[in-house]
């Protein structure tokens, strides 16, 4: 797990000047403090920040080949690298380091751009072919490792982050305005896009290479598959023993390390599964770690336990106050590069502090939910609705389906809560069912939010979403799988990417390697998902393997309690990142409706927790980035004495 970054000169009588590299690659520190490299080559120059954890004492970079015309910056882990190298060898390729950058180096030279076809794992890396001089960027299949890039009318620039293409200082950091309708809608931006004008993501699956002749070129070469392709469709026992086996063979792979292994553990189904499948492995007790709060209904730590003392575990765990909260996220925002979407972003900073004070790399159970149908209420409402709204279509003629709609909004509170969320009120369309239902900010009230009307309607937000949706057929539950698998789920891996590593951990997700997943992402919906039954094809795979109050337990998502914290002690933050005068001054959202959302908050009429966490978000991140704030004075410029926690409790929360 390292940290990349690269200028390429698009004019070949321009030069690469060395400090901007320099300043590109130190940004990055916390992702590589074991090592540090810059190659400079006329119009190239790339740079990297190493974590070692295959091959400690080989494996420097950027790695040259034999012949040095061929250069690679990487970051990730490739788990079948050992099993590359000997079919390279077969090929003639000799190796001077027992690194998997030397095996993608060599792959490059044999196979070219589809090197990554043959590549299992996680990766994000760039390659300078010095005699085609052609630059190719690529990334892995569902986007667990990052990869950023802007191009200006002189340069392209990369990195692992964006505040190593901000640090290069040829792309000023404004705001994307055009993203602030898909942001308060999802909490995130899917696509290529991000907060920042002129910043994208290259998009998981996809490579993009450039050559004086071609100028830039991006392919895809990777997408979940919705069928099995050539393959007759199983029995439930075959699908169960075929998921337990490819899982087993998943956890084993991720194992492959020079340094110790540990595991984040939740007291969920899907970390408890793999502490499961994990112990027999090693040859000494795994190391798991959790994190909680003081409040009963936000902590899970009793079951993390119950977990770690099945499988004998050597465990640990954090509990995390508010202070220690609040004190972290203006420094998390920084290391997200963009507001953070989701609140379990912080605690899982924390975890991963505690973790790096015994082990370089961690498991975890991220990709579960999205695979396996997780999300009990958006999965099974959507599947519902859909369902018995079909029917209720049929029977009632439109004139009368309009009138029961009518009549939805008079029904009392409790029951209007409920019934303006089904096909009672809702279009049948994917839109109203599976991503409007369940937005943040819904159209109504965005619009009321947004000071632009014209920025209202200028896109859809939905649109990734709903073109990943439509691409996996007409099968609901399969079509919800496939869309959060693309958008969603790749939001969460950033997120985890970027707490880890600002911490100097390596994260891997086994649920997510790539074999695993083009089986069960082929296989119905209908399968992963029986009844009110979650994970149910998954349940039944394991059921021997964790506690069955593990097994049987209602799922609860990592919650953190924010939205009382705002309300109470911390209500001062929504004064000034919400309604304060900087915040205001910006001009985006209205006033009334600001004023309104935090008045019907703070008096329990309603809880916009939610909705006031990406405000305050949106607002430190601009100060930061935009406004160019230290994060450590983000705080640090009111007078409230409640904003200056200081950072030595957050340090013995991480070290505890």
């Amino acid at each position: 797990m390292c940290g990349i970054a690269g200028i390429l000169k698009l004019n070949h009588h321009h030069r690469i000047e060395e400090g901007r590299l320099l300043r590109m690659r130190d940004s990055l520190w916390h992702r590589g403090p074991d090592d540090a490299g810059v190659m400079v080559a006329e119009r190239i120059g790339l740079a990297h920040r190493r974590l070692s954890i295959i091959d400690l004492a080989g494996g420097h970079q950027p790695m040259p080949n034999a012949t040095r015309d061929v250069w690679i910056t990487y970051n990730g882990e490739v788990y079948n690298y050992r099993e590359l190298r000997s079919l390279l060898q077969s090929w003639g390729f000799r190796f001077e380091t027992e690194s998997d950058t030397e095996v993608i180096l060599h792959a490059w030279e044999l196979f070219g751009e589809t090197c990554v076809e043959h590549l299992r794992g996680m990766f994000a890396f760039a390659i300078w072919d010095v005699r085609k001089q052609r630059l190719f960027l690529a990334r892995d299949r569902l986007g667990i490792k990052p990869l950023y890039y802007a191009v200006t009318e002189k340069e392209l620039l990369f990195g692992s982050e964006i505040k190593a293409i901000l640090a290069a200082q040829g792309v000023r950091p404004r705001l994307n305005q055009a993203i602030l309708p898909e942001f308060l809608a999802t909490r995130f931006v899917a696509g290529a896009e991000t907060f920042f004008q002129g910043i994208h993501k290259l998009l998981p699956g996809h490579t993009m290479s450039w050559t004086p002749d071609s100028g830039i070129t991006e392919f895809r070469y990777w997408k979940p598959p919705t069928t099995h392709q050539g393959e007759e469709r199983l029995s439930r026992n075959d699908y169960i023993e075929t998921i337990r086996c490819r899982l087993s063979d998943a956890v084993r792979s991720h194992l492959v390390s020079d340094v110790p292994v540990g595991l984040f553990l939740s007291g969920g189904l899907d970390s408890s599964l793999l502490a499961a499948l994990m112990a027999p492995m090693v040859d000494e007790p795994i190391q798991t770690f959790s994190v909680g709060f003081s409040e009963s209904d936000a902590n899970e730590l009793a079951y993390a336990r119950m977990a770690a003392e099945s499988v004998g575990s050597d465990h640990r765990d954090v509990l995390v106050s508010p202070a220690q909260f609040f004190s972290a996220l203006p420094s998390m925002i920084w290391h997200e590069d963009e507001p953070i979407a989701f609140t379990s972003s912080i605690p899982l900073h924390i975890i991963s502090r505690l973790a790096h004070e015994h082990v370089k790399v961690v498991l975890t159970g991220e990709g579960a939910d999205e695979l396996f149908l997780g999300y009990g209420y958006r999965y099974r409402a959507t599947a519902w609705n859909s369902r018995f709204g079909a029917v209720y279509g049929k029977v009632f003629p439109g004139g009368a389906r309009e009138a029961i709609a009518a009549v939805v909004p008079k029904l009392p509170k409790a029951m209007r809560r409920y019934a303006e969320r089904t096909f009672l009120a809702l279009d049948m369309e994917p839109r109203q069912l599976f991503f409007e239902n369940f937005a943040v900010f819904k159209d109504e009230l965005r619009e009321s939010l947004l000071e632009n009307p014209e920025l209202f309607h200028s896109r859809e937000p939905y649109a990734q979403g709903l073109r990943c949706y439509h691409d996996a057929g007409t099968e609901t539950l399969q079509c919800m799988s496939h869309a959060d698998l693309q958008t969603y789920l790749v939001e969460l891996l950033m997120k985890q990417d970027q707490m880890s590593m600002a911490a100097s951990l390596e994260s891997r997700v086994p649920f997510l390697d790539h074999l695993l997943v083009e089986h069960v992402a082929a296989i119905p919906g209908s399968c992963k998902l029986r009844g009110w039954q979650t994970k149910a094809l998954l349940r039944e795979a394991v059921s021997d393997l964790v506690p069955k109050e593990i097994l049987t337990r209602k799922k609860m998502g990592f919650p953190v309690p924010t939205s009382s914290w705002l309300r109470s002690q911390f209500r001062h933050i929504l004064d000034e990142f919400v309604l304060g005068p900087r915040s205001l001054e910006r001009g985006y959202f209205r006033s009334d409706t600001l004023t309104r959302l935090v008045s019907e908050h703070c008096q329990g009429k309603a809880d916009h927790g939610e909705r006031l966490w990406l405000l305050v978000n949106l607002e430190m991140w601009q100060r930061i980035f935009i406004d160019g704030e230290d994060p450590a004075l983000v705080y640090g410029n009111t007078d409230h004495p409640e904003f200056h926690f200081g950072e030595s409790g957050f340090r013995a929360a991480a070290a505890h």
